[in-house]
């Protein structure tokens, strides 16, 4: 469930507009109900010369990042860790 307040999210996802792998992973993201800001990492430069080659990627609390490709067991597992 995308969230507009990433102060209420757990998780964030960042993607970028018509990036296909993207919408696979926010959907992976909205079938295990999970709570997410999607940020564009074209809005940051700093953020698309971290991720730009590896979006999309699901950054937890924590710090702890997974990069694509994964599927929903991988997401599962990365959720519960």
């Amino acid at each position: 469930m995308q969230i507009n307040n990433a102060l209420q999210a757990s998780y964030v996802l960042y993607h970028t507009e018509g990036c296909h792998l993207c919408e696979l992973a926010a959907a992976l993201l909205n079938a295990a109900e999970v709570r997410y800001t999607a940020i564009d990492i074209c809005d940051d430069e700093t953020l698309a010369e971290r991720y730009g080659v590896s979006i999309p990627v699901v950054k937890a609390q924590d710090e702890r990042c997974l990069c694509w490709p994964f599927d929903a067991t991988q997401l599962q597992e990365f959720l519960g860790a």
